[in-house]
């Protein structure tokens, strides 16, 4: 049996075919906003899977999504209710994104717990794992897409720039100094919050990076032991191990 696997996104909306032993190697990928029975059909239309499991942080795209399957195979809408094999330790557990439960079930699986999980993506969340294991809880601070993109964005003379690693910390133009503030000063927000999560644990948790800007991060925060691009696409086939009991 094959699943086909869906991570929605606030930016990109990534398709993987899994089964119960690995991901397979098909993928695909829409920006979310394109999202509608259109692309949909063009992008799968040679694409052949049993049943559908859906990671959505973007209701209105996860309404179309859940549509566009439901009278095809079984569908089944990842949340804290979902069979994840781990506990939830958490007040609100209905307030848990998809994407940070797929990431807690991933990150177990594959490089076991106690764990902290950085997805790198339009936010950056920190997940916390327990040694339990338990989700427990985490972080949520602006991307640094976001962030970089403000300045552009609400100043008149600063450009957009490409996030690639700067050339030296003494910016020589208006560009390498923008470089120089996002990427080390992101850096340094992503190793203080880890210091402070680290201090609250009773136990050193292995802490592996996600998401689209977790190498350029990882280069210069040694904290980061693992980056892992297939960790939330891997933890929604877990969960769909676990969905459609195989």
């Amino acid at each position: 049996m094959a699943w086909l696997l869906i991570d929605n996104s606030n930016t990109r909306t990534k398709f993987a075919l899994g089964d119960a032993d690995r991901l397979l190697p098909w993928r695909g990928v829409l920006g979310t906003s394109e999202i509608s029975g259109e692309t949909l059909d063009a992008l799968l239309k040679d694409v052949s899977y049993d049943a559908v499991l859906i990671g959505s942080v973007v209701p209105s795209k996860r309404e179309i999504l859940r549509d566009f399957f439901l009278n095809r195979c079984p569908v089944h809408l990842l949340d804290h209710t979902s069979p994840l094999g781990i506990e939830i330790d958490y007040p609100l557990p209905a307030q848990i994104g998809a994407d940070r439960l797929a990431n807690a079930v991933g990150v177990f699986h594959r490089h076991g717990a106690p764990a902290i999980v950085i997805d790198f993506g339009t936010a950056v969340t920190f997940d916390i794992v327990s040694g339990k294991p338990a989700y427990c809880g985490g972080v949520i601070a602006p991307g640094l897409g976001a962030m970089s993109g403000y300045l552009s964005r609400k100043t008149a003379l600063l450009p957009e720039i490409e996030l690639i690693e700067p050339v030296s910390a003494i910016g020589k133009s208006t560009t390498h100094a923008m470089q120089a503030g996002a990427v080390f000063g992101y850096r340094g927000l992503v190793k203080e919050i880890l210091a402070r999560i680290s201090d609250e644990l009773p136990h050193q948790p292995k802490v592996v990076a996600t998401g689209g800007d977790a190498a350029l991060i990882a280069r210069g925060v040694p904290e980061i032991e693992v980056v892992d691009p297939d960790l939330t696409l891997d933890g929604l086939r877990q969960v769909a191990r676990r969905v459609y009991r195989l």
